[in-house]
């Protein structure tokens, strides 16, 4: 791989690395607006586990989503 190759993958890896969290960010605020929760307090006050793990689980999918997008 020449050094030009490079500069330009690490670039664009760069700019879709950006999107990618730009995205998740956005979904991530998008699902707390909607629960008709606070997750702070569910999870943080009231201890409630299953709720982490629920919301842990969609951002994993998410993240798995994003990504496939991303590689193409």
């Amino acid at each position: 791989m020449k050094i030009e190759q490079l500069g330009d993958a690490l670039v664009s890896s760069a700019a879709f690395a950006g999107v990618g969290v730009v995205v998740f960010a956005a979904a991530f605020w998008l699902m707390a607006k909607v629960a008709p929760f606070s997750f702070h307090k569910e999870i943080e006050e009231d201890q409630n586990v299953a709720l982490g793990v629920i919301v842990a689980g969609v951002l994993i999918g998410l993240a798995l989503i994003i990504s496939a997008a991303i590689s193409g």
